[in-house]
This record gives structure tokens, C-alpha cells and sequence, in this order.
């Protein structure tokens, strides 16, 4: 068989009869029969592991409201609160968060276009948003699409926030008297970082005496892995005029099924209220009927979901001391997805002239590992400054998926200390 469809039965493949990681459920074969971005964007020689899907089936409670929606024919415009209803009682049960007032949430298309409607109401063009740098993509490029000027503020070299550094640039956005909002990563994507209780206080104090509002993107706050504590930001003190958006997207594997959920603050419900009605006709019915069936029906699943990513952390960073020796990585603390350093390796790493945010394009070792291992993964210039010399990787796959990739991005690191230089 060729590498691309050989599986080793001591990998935990499907069909190990006791294993109930669904990330082992599904075969190489099975997911080249998806028609989703993560695999129709390269050829069927590339083993993709970088937009943000995983290689994983749909949770049984999720499938089964969809089963019956479909069966009934239930497929007409959404209705009710029963989805943030969900939401606030897994909040309550999972954080220990019994805050979220359903009457102070608004149904949106998805977490993204939910922020760009949030940012509207709060700022406007030629204002000032902040983000901490190296972030989400969609940050950059959602917000200057809109009219807004992006303020960077870089992250610490512990990869966490840097509160001096955040200081600073609210004082940037707010000059001239600009109107200015931090639009936070909570968990932080792409660098997996879980900012605690304490962190969270304090950017919401630091917000609150430079006027600042918060909009915190919680969308992965659901994958908190072992050894880190999730803390909504609007469970803190000072965070009463701020904003979350979240889903079940990530967690559940849901981004084709849109719906998210906007949180307002005791002091922001007003703010929410003026949303345009419009808004809440973007997110499918069958996409709050799943999001619904995730939190209040999926936590078991997800779970095994989290034991299966825990151990998959675990594995990555052996097959890199074995594979990558000289690429840097701090196992995340939550999301599925992995910030690797590989500035030692001393490939030329020019982004686009669009800057960041243009997510098609690759530069350095993200380009290099995909010519020469293909192996797909993100390219950090595209994550802002910070992100030059950097991949994100998404080891939300099989571990035979994943020792295949890291086993074909170190033959292809051999042969270029093998290729003569120039």
C-alpha cells in the first residue's frame, strides 16, 4: 500500500471494538470523502492539518436532532431561546458560571460576523480595534474590511497577554479621541493559551480606565484541555460593559451548521438590543437545532473528545523531539491547535504584500512543508506580527494521521540539510 492509505493496527485505528476517541473513529479513506475545505483545498497526496475542522464523526446527539428535523421536515426559520438556554446551563455546570442572562443574548450567523455586527454598535469607521498579536487570521481581515484600524498589541514572550504592552496600545486606539475595543482571543488562538481568572481581571480594569469595551471571542472555550481552567470573560469584575461571542462550532465540529450565540454584559444589554433585526436571519434552523443538541446533549461526547486531544498533545511533542528537533513548541493549554517555532530552521519567510489575514497564502515553512512534505499546514505571517517563521498545526486527526505527517515533515527537514546550499 502507499503511505497514504496504510494504517498500522497498533495505531488505534476504527474498528478497535473498546476505543471511544472519536478521533480514532474515522480512516484516511473515510475523510478523503468529505467535500469540506480542509479536504478539497489540495490534492489527495497532501495530508491536511490546518484549517480549523476535525477528523472526527458527529457527535450521536447532534445527528440525532438533525435526523429528526429532517424526518419531520422541520427545515423553516429558527425560533426561541432554547439555544442560549443550552448554552447558559452548560456554562453554569462546566464553569461554574450561572451569569449568562438569556434576555441579554442575540442569535448570529457565527461567531465571526457576530463580531463584526458587535464591533458596529460600539465603534465606527476610522475607530480603533485592538488585537494581541500573533491572533486568528479573520481578526485583521473582518475588521479592516468593515473600516476599522487594527492596533496590535504583541504577546509576551510567554505567549501569553502582555498587560504593559496592552496598556499601550488602548492608548494608541484611543488617541484623538477615537472611539477604541479590544477584540480578545479567550482561549487565545493560534498559541492555545487559556488566560486565567487573574489575567482577565486585569484587562478588564485596564479597559475599563482607558475606555475601552471588550469583545471576547470564546468559540473554542468548550476545549479547555487537562491542567487549564476555562474563565468566561463577563464572569469578572469590570467586564459588566463588555461582549463573548461563542458556539458549539469548534467543539462539536460544526462550522457548516451556522449559528453562534452573542453575550452582552449587564451594562452592554442595551448596546445588543440595537443589533439590526436582520442579523438574526443569517444562522440556519438546523444549525440552532445542533448547537442546541451540543450543549445540552453532546458533554459526554465531548469528553472523549478532550481525552482523545489530550493525548494527541502528548503525542506531538514526542514525534517533534523525534521528527522536528529543532522547531520550538509549547504544548497548548486548550484548543486543538498547535503553535510551532521554526525560526531556528532559517527558512525565508516573506507574507504577502496584503499583510495579515490573507489566509491562502503560504510563505516560509508553511510553504516548504507543503512543497516538500505535503503536509498542510497554517502559515504564521498570516496571524500578524509575531507569526513570521511560524505553522499552526491541528492535531484534531487520528494518531496514525498524525505520526504520518510529522514522520513525511522530518524527511523533508533531512533533505534539505542534505540539499546542497546556495
Amino acid at each position: 500500500m502507499s503511505e497514504a492509505t496504510h494504517h498500522s493496527p497498533s495505531e488505534s485505528e476504527p474498528g478497535d471494538g473498546d476505543r471511544t476517541d472519536p478521533l480514532a473513529r474515522l480512516s484516511l479513506d473515510q475523510l478523503r470523502q468529505r467535500t469540506s475545505m480542509k479536504w478539497r483545498t489540495h490534492p489527495e497526496d497532501v495530508l491536511p492539518l490546518w484549517v480549523a475542522e476535525m477528523d472526527v464523526p458527529l457527535a450521536p446527539a447532534v445527528a440525532d436532532a438533525l435526523h429528526r428535523a429532517v424526518d419531520l421536515g422541520d427545515t423553516g426559520y429558527p425560533y426561541g431561546t432554547a439555544y442560549a438556554e443550552a448554552l447558559a446551563d452548560f456554562a453554569a455546570a462546566r464553569w461554574r458560571w450561572d451569569g449568562l442572562r438569556v434576555e441579554n443574548t442575540a442569535i448570529v450567523p457565527d461567531v465571526m460576523l457576530g463580531i463584526v455586527e458587535v464591533l458596529r454598535l460600539i465603534t465606527g469607521p476610522g475607530d480603533a480595534v485592538v488585537v494581541c498579536s500573533p491572533v486568528y487570521p479573520p481578526f485583521y481581515a473582518f475588521v479592516a474590511h468593515d473600516g476599522r484600524d487594527v492596533v496590535e498589541a504583541r504577546l509576551g514572550p510567554d505567549r501569553r497577554i502582555d498587560l504593559a504592552g496592552l496598556e499601550e496600545a488602548f492608548i494608541r486606539a484611543r488617541r484623538h479621541g477615537r472611539r477604541a475595543a479590544f477584540l480578545m482571543s479567550n482561549p487565545h488562538n493560534p498559541t492555545g493559551v487559556v488566560h486565567t481568572r487573574a489575567e482577565l481581571e486585569a484587562i478588564a480594569a485596564l479597559a475599563r480606565r482607558h475606555g475601552v469595551r471588550v469583545v471576547s471571542d470564546e468559540i473554542h472555550a468548550p476545549l479547555v484541555l487537562p491542567g487549564a481552567v476555562f474563565t468566561p470573560f463577563l464572569s469578572v469584575p469590570g467586564s459588566e460593559n463588555g461582549f463573548a461571542l461563542t458556539s458549539a462550532s469548534k467543539a462539536w465540529n460544526l462550522a457548516g451548521l451556522k449559528a453562534a450565540v452573542a453575550i452582552a454584559g449587564t451594562e452592554a444589554a442595551d448596546d445588543l438590543r440595537r443589533m439590526p433585526e436582520e442579523v438574526g436571519h443569517g444562522p440556519s434552523h438546523l444549525g440552532v437545532l445542533a448547537h442546541t443538541a451540543a450543549f445540552r446533549d453532546g458533554t459526554d461526547w465531548l469528553d472523549e473528545l478532550l481525552l482523545g486531544l489530550d493525548d494527541n498533545r502528548s503525542l506531538l511533542g514526542k514525534l517533534i523531539d523525534e521528527h522536528l528537533p529543532g522547531v520550538g513548541y509549547v504544548p497548548p493549554q486548550g484548543t486543538y491547535l498547535a503553535w510551532l517555532d521554526c525560526t531556528g530552521l532559517g527558512l525565508h519567510d516573506d507574507g504577502p504584500a496584503d499583510g495579515p489575514g490573507v489566509v491562502s497564502d503560504l510563505a516560509g515553512p508553511a510553504r516548504m512543508f507543503l512543497d516538500e512534505a505535503r503536509v498542510a499546514l497554517s502559515s504564521g505571517h498570516v496571524f500578524g506580527t509575531g507569526g513570521a517563521g511560524c505553522v499552526r498545526l491541528n492535531f484534531a486527526t487520528s494518531p496514525a494521521i498524525l505520526r504520518q505527517a510529522l514522520a513525511r515533515m522530518g524527511r523533508a527537514l533531512t533533505g534539505l540539510d542534505r540539499a546542497p546550499r546556495t
